[in-house]
């Protein structure tokens, strides 16, 4: 907040709002001048106050000033003075309630501020991890660099050997070049006689084919009378089967049909037995029925299907 007011700039605007009829505060003081500090607006106006005081002590006792106003004005300065009172206290007690929250406001921000200032001593000290790391990682590196060069030393001292022996390769190669060059010569003059050479496996070759085609044509007419020979042996072969599968179903109805009378014989048999059991049966009839029933369990044994 801007500084520098006066004890005269604070007795006018008092002055001022005293002459509209209200009671100069501090907001109306620097709300009248537009600057300054509340506590100095305080102390001044405090101090404006008491000279006022000793300037209506002075009007009350001028001869020319009529006791009824001097009562009025001394009645006035007791009533701004309580009013005073009674607003500085209550601004003293607005001021003591911002201060308790702004202290605590502060606490709050202090203890924040702290857990910052813990977490940055504990970055700063992971920082002078890192830079001693990072330290040491440099001599390692710087050391590496050493070793390079003298590994760089080392290395032209192969190139220019390797140079050198490149050298004397190149020569190698050159006289291999001249080398080959009379073997090509000579494999050219062999490849001519191998030319002519082909030429006459190639005109023997074309006989064979020919007689290899000649001989494919009576393979391929013995393949076609032996595959026709084979259509015919399966037409044969699956007019058999027809048969079969007819003789088979006609075995499978005489077998149905066996079958139905052995049921009905079984049943027909039961029912004998069944009566057999109810009348008085004698010794002689109780000796021969396990006979008959031997007899009469005989069933016709069914004929193996062709």
């Amino acid at each position: 907040m801007p500084r520098g007011i006066t004890q005269d700039q604070v007795n006018d605007a008092a002055d001022s709002i005293l002459s509209k009829g209200e009671n100069p505060t501090v907001e109306k003081v620097r709300a009248e001048l537009g600057t300054g500090s509340p506590n100095t607006i305080t102390r001044m106006l405090n101090t404006w106050r008491r000279v006022l005081g000793e300037r209506l002590q002075q009007l009350t006792t001028l001869p020319e000033l009529p006791a009824p106003v001097g009562q009025a004005m001394i009645e006035l300065w007791r009533l701004a003075t309580e009013h005073a009172e009674q607003a500085i206290a209550e601004r003293f007690a607005n001021e003591r309630t911002q201060l308790e929250s702004t202290q605590a406001e502060l606490a709050l921000e202090r203890e924040s501020w702290q857990e910052r200032l813990k977490t940055a001593e504990a970055d700063v000290e992971k920082a002078k991890t890192a830079q001693s790391s990072a330290e040491q990682a440099r001599a390692s590196l710087e050391k590496q660099l050493s070793d390079s060069h003298a590994v760089r030393a080392d290395l032209v001292q192969q190139r220019d050997r390797l140079q050198d022996l490149c050298d004397q390769q190149a020569q190698q190669i050159k006289e291999l070049q001249k080398q080959l060059d009379e073997q090509q010569k000579e494999l050219r003059e062999d490849r001519a006689q191998q030319e002519i050479h082909l030429r006459n496996i190639e005109d023997r070759a074309h006989q064979e084919t020919d007689r290899a085609r000649q001989e494919s044509k009576q393979w391929q007419r013995r393949f076609e009378l032996a595959e026709r020979a084979h259509r015919d042996a399966i037409a044969d072969l699956q007019e058999q089967r027809d048969q079969l599968h007819e003789r088979l179903q006609s075995a499978e109805h005489e077998l149905a049909r066996c079958t139905g009378q052995i049921a009905g014989l079984e049943k027909a048999l039961s029912k004998r037995r069944t009566a057999a059991t109810r009348r008085p049966k004698s010794k002689a009839a109780s000796k021969k029925a396990p006979v008959k029933a031997t007899r009469s369990d005989q069933r016709p044994r069914r004929k193996p299907a062709k």
